[in-house]
């Protein structure tokens, strides 16, 4: 059973210089919320904005009391990591603040649509994904790049790079602890630990549409990735995951 002292759902969304984007999704994401039968949280973690970014997410933690604001350090990676440590949630779901995912679709990833997971990816490869104004180029970017993740670190995923997931609360504890990546690799990390700690870990297929105003930067951000990946590996071979820091319990 869920109560006020412990929400179904925590909904994490990391902020950085989204002025602009955040108004339109926090409306549409504080309307779901409203909607839904079980109490829900939202954690918004500024990080570094030089922007209004915390001045608008303040606005509206104001004018609704399940939204509450948070700061990390810079790194799309750590707002995430602080988000999921904090969050009251039986699931904790990252969500980007571009909403290139429909709010709505984050019931795929609740009982009693799904339930019986411990680490649940929207994915946007395979039967029952769609996605909507992708430009060829980019789509081929991100199936090169997801062959170079299949090879290196995580077999068997054809989407590991969506930005939305969720964790159960006991997993998310367990593993973000021990996440070392700062940026746009961090899930690689994370779910690299979650399999490497024998976690269950299921993809959903989502819809999802393109946004324009994306902040990949195609050559230098996969040219990053493809660096920390193998970073993941090579700790992988260390051993570096197996030792779990003193806040994470199974």
């Amino acid at each position: 059973m869920t109560n006020q002292s412990e929400p179904l759902l925590s909904i994490i969304i990391p902020a950085y210089n989204e002025e602009r984007r955040l108004p339109k999704s926090l409306d549409k994401i504080a309307a779901f919320v409203q909607a839904q039968p079980e109490p829900m949280e939202v954690l918004i973690v500024e990080n570094g904005s030089a922007d209004r970014t915390t001045a608008v997410a303040e606005e509206y933690a104001g004018r609704y009391p399940f939204i509450r604001v948070m700061h990390s350090a810079k790194g799309k990676g750590a707002a995430v990591k602080a988000g999921m440590m904090a969050g009251r949630g039986r699931y904790l779901f990252i969500c980007d603040s571009d909403l290139s995912m429909p709010i709505e679709e984050v019931r795929k990833f609740l009982p009693p649509a799904l339930a019986d997971y411990d680490v649940a990816i929207a994915s946007r490869e395979g039967p029952g994904a769609h996605r909507f104004g992708e430009p060829a180029y980019r789509h081929l970017m991100g199936r090169v790049f997801n062959f170079i993740v299949r090879v290196l670190a995580i077999p068997g995923f054809q989407d590991t790079q969506c930005g939305f997931k969720s964790f159960r609360r006991e997993v998310a504890h367990n593993v973000f602890p021990s996440q070392t990546m700062p940026g746009w690799a961090f899930d690689v990390e994370a779910l690299f630990i979650a399999l490497r700690r024998g976690y269950r870990v299921v993809s959903v297929p989502i819809n999802w549409y393109f946004d324009g105003d994306s902040r990949v930067n195609p050559i230098p951000d996969t040219y990053r990735m493809v660096r920390d990946v193998l970073r993941i590996r090579l700790n992988g071979w260390r051993g570096v995951y197996d030792r779990r820091p003193p806040t994470a319990n199974h």
